[in-house]
C-alpha cells in the first residue's frame, strides 16, 4: 500500500508558490483552469492595494522562475477595452507582475463570468486580507476593506463562499466545517460588528470609512504619512475637483497639512478655488497681519527721572517727549535723506 504524502501547512497563497511542481495535482482536480494571455488581462480598475516590491517581489520572481505559477489567478470576463483586454484581474496582481518581469506571456487562470462589481471587489479584497495581516495594511487599504464590509450591497453569504474558494486554492485540505468565526454568520450592518472583527474602535472605523472617500492621489499622501489621519478626514468632505486642487498644491510644495488648515479647507467645501487652496495650505490665509503700530511699552523710571521731577505733570511730560522725538527724527532725516526715502517707499509698497 502506497504511503500517503503529507500535505504541507501553508499560511498564505505566496507560500504555495514555493512548492514543487508535484503539488499541482490537487489544483488540477478543481477544474475550470484556463490558460490566458497576459496581453488580454488588465489590472483591476483602481486597484486599492500596492503591489509587492523589493525583496518580496524578488522572492516571488525567483519562485516562479524555479517552479512556475502553481496557483491559478482569478479573472473575470469583461467586454474588450480599447487595449483589447477582455479579462480583468481579481486575484493575482503580484503573480502577473512577477510573470511579466520574467517575460512570461500566459497565466493559468480561473475565469469568472456574471460577477457584479461588488462581488469582483470581494475577490480583490479578500485575497489581500488572506495574504497579509489587516494591521499591516496601509490606511487606504484598511479603508477599502472596511468600506466594502460596510457597503449596503455587501453579502456575507457570498463573502463566505469566496473565502472558502480562495482557501481551497491555497490549501486543498482546507475544511470549511472546521472554520469557526462568530462573526461570519452576522449581517455586517453596524460599525460595532465591523470594529469588533478588526480590533478597532467605532471612531477609528468611522475615520477609515471617510478615508475611502479621498481621491487616489490624496490616499497615497495619507499612506506616505504626508497627511495625517485626522486632517485627511476633513479633506474627504471636499468634492473631487477640490481634492484635485489640494493635491496639485501639495505636489508642488512641501506644505504640511495640519488640522487647522484641513478644517479651514473643509469650510470652503463646494466653493474652494485653486487660489484659496494655495493660500490656506501655505498658511497665508491664517497668518496674522503685521501690526502697523509698535507694541505699547513703559518708560523705566530711572530713564525719565533724569529729566523730570515730581513737579512736572503727566501732560507736560508727554508734550516734552513728543517735541523731543520730533526734533530727533527731523535731524535724522536731514543727516541721511536717501535712507529715509527708501524706508518710506518700502512702507508704501507693503500697504502700510
Amino acid at each position: 500500500m502506497a504511503t500517503k504524502r503529507p500535505v504541507p501547512k501553508l499560511s498564505s497563497i505566496d507560500e504555495l508558490l514555493l512548492l514543487s511542481e508535484q503539488t499541482q495535482t490537487p489544483l488540477e482536480q478543481t477544474g475550470g483552469i484556463q490558460t490566458i494571455p497576459i496581453s488580454k488581462i488588465r489590472m483591476y480598475k483602481n486597484h486599492p492595494f500596492r503591489l509587492y516590491d523589493g525583496e518580496r517581489l524578488a522572492d516571488m520572481v525567483s519562485s516562479i522562475e524555479s517552479n512556475g505559477i502553481l496557483v491559478p489567478v482569478i479573472l473575470r470576463k469583461i467586454e474588450a477595452d480599447e487595449n483589447g483586454c477582455d479579462h480583468e484581474m481579481l486575484a493575482g496582481h503580484n503573480r502577473m507582475n512577477a510573470a511579466q518581469l520574467l517575460g512570461l506571456e500566459q497565466l493559468p487562470a480561473i475565469v469568472k463570468e456574471g460577477l457584479t462589481d461588488v462581488e469582483a471587489l470581494m475577490y480583490v479584497v479578500e485575497t489581500n486580507v488572506l495574504q497579509r495581516s489587516f494591521s499591516d495594511m496601509l490606511p487606504s487599504e484598511k479603508a477599502k476593506v472596511l468600506a466594502l464590509r460596510y457597503s449596503e450591497m455587501f453579502s456575507q453569504g457570498k463573502r463566505n463562499d469566496i473565502i472558502h474558494e480562495l482557501k481551497m486554492l491555497e490549501n486543498p485540505q482546507y475544511d470549511k466545517e472546521n472554520e469557526t468565526s462568530a462573526l461570519l454568520g452576522h449581517k455586517l450592518k453596524s460599525r460595532d460588528i465591523v470594529a469588533q472583527e478588526y480590533g478597532l474602535s467605532k471612531n477609528t472605523v468611522a475615520r477609515l470609512l471617510r478615508i475611502d472617500k479621498l481621491s487616489p492621489s490624496l490616499k497615497k499622501l495619507v499612506d506616505d504619512a504626508r497627511i495625517g489621519l485626522y486632517p485627511a478626514v476633513s479633506l474627504s468632505y471636499l468634492n473631487e475637483t477640490e481634492q484635485q486642487a489640494v493635491h496639485e498644491v501639495l505636489s508642488q510644495n512641501e506644505y504640511k497639512v495640519d488640522m487647522k488648515k484641513a478644517e479651514l479647507l473643509r469650510e470652503y467645501s463646494g466653493q474652494l478655488t485653486n487660489e484659496q487652496a494655495a493660500r490656506i495650505l501655505s498658511g497665508e490665509a491664517t497668518r496674522k497681519p503685521r501690526n502697523k503700530t509698535p507694541a505699547p511699552f513703559k518708560l523705566k523710571h530711572k530713564l525719565y527721572a533724569k529729566y523730570f521731577t515730581s513737579t512736572h505733570k503727566a501732560a507736560e511730560v508727554e508734550e516734552i517727549i513728543d517735541k523731543a522725538l520730533e526734533m530727533y527724527f527731523y535731524q535724522q532725516h536731514q543727516q541721511n535723506p536717501e535712507s529715509n526715502e527708501k524706508k518710506e517707499d518700502n512702507t508704501h509698497e507693503s500697504g502700510l
